[in-house]
C-alpha cells in the first residue's frame, strides 16, 4: 500500500516538474541597447556658428509636449506575455 501511494505521489511530483519546464525553457531576457554618444565633430558646440536667421527660429520653437503615459491594450499585454 505505502509503495503505491509513493509511486503515485512520484508520478505526479514528475508530471508537475515536466509541465513547468516546459513552460519555461527558451525564454531569455531582453537585451538593453546602449545609447550611441556622438562623436565630438557632430557635436554643436564644435559646428560652425550658424546665421542669426537660423539662431532666431531656435529660440522661437515651441516647447516639447508633455509625454502621457499609455494604457497597455489587451493585445498589447499578451504580445509582451508571449516574448
Amino acid at each position: 500500500m505505502a509503495d503505491l501511494v509513493k509511486e503515485l505521489i512520484s508520478g505526479v511530483v514528475d508530471s508537475v516538474l515536466k509541465e513547468i519546464l516546459k513552460k519555461t525553457t527558451g525564454r531569455a531576457t531582453t537585451k538593453r541597447k546602449k545609447r550611441k554618444t556622438r562623436s565630438s565633430s557632430t557635436t554643436a558646440a564644435a559646428r560652425k556658428p550658424a546665421s542669426t536667421a537660423r539662431k532666431t527660429a531656435a529660440a522661437t520653437r515651441k516647447p516639447a509636449r508633455k509625454q502621457v503615459s499609455k494604457r497597455r491594450t489587451a493585445a498589447g499585454r499578451s504580445r509582451q506575455r508571449r516574448s
